[in-house]
């Protein structure tokens, strides 16, 4: 029982997401890994030196972080700013730390230009998703990390019992 889960910030209530607000996750073996010390808490944004709040970004033209971190898409915000440096800075500093603490399992935020596993806004800023990962997830996966999401918990769940 030594397997460690980088986890979202906003996930555990944290007020880290570019509107200020955390997405907090409500699941009862949420609570039973933090209370076995298996979460290390991670916000690759924050950590990449964006600010809260911040205007919301969205990863290119219908591209996914695989695409960002090749130098093919990049990450624009509602402004026009272009924070793709940050959102790399991040996902770095995020694999380190997972590798660093002994992450072999991650649980991000869906939909997040960072840390969405399966699905991310397709960078028009309409509210319109795409099948994508961000730039964290895609990163993470890179490296070994198995990432799920809130909507995957259950699956996370299962792969950590097979690997305790």
């Amino acid at each position: 029982m030594n397997n460690r889960i980088l986890v979202s910030a906003c996930l555990l209530g944290q007020p880290v997401r570019y509107d200020g607000k955390a997405k907090t996750l409500l699941h009862p073996v949420l609570q039973q890994w933090q209370d076995e010390g298996r979460l290390i808490v991670v916000c690759p944004e924050l950590a990449g030196g964006m600010s809260v709040p911040r205007p919301p970004a969205e990863i290119e033209g219908g591209q996914a972080g695989g695409n960002v971190l090749k130098g093919e898409a990049r990450v624009m915000d509602t402004s026009g700013a272009d924070v793709t440096d940050e959102f790399v800075a991040g996902a770095r500093i995020a694999l380190n730390v997972a590798q660093t603490q002994g992450c072999r399992f991650a649980l991000l935020m869906e939909g997040s230009p960072s840390c969405g596993s399966q699905t991310i806004y397709d960078g028009s800023f309409t509210g319109h998703k795409h099948a994508g990962v961000g730039v964290t997830a895609a990163l993470l996966r890179q490296n070994g990390i198995q990432v799920f999401s809130q909507h995957t918990i259950e699956d996370l769940e299962a792969a950590l019992r097979l690997a305790d």
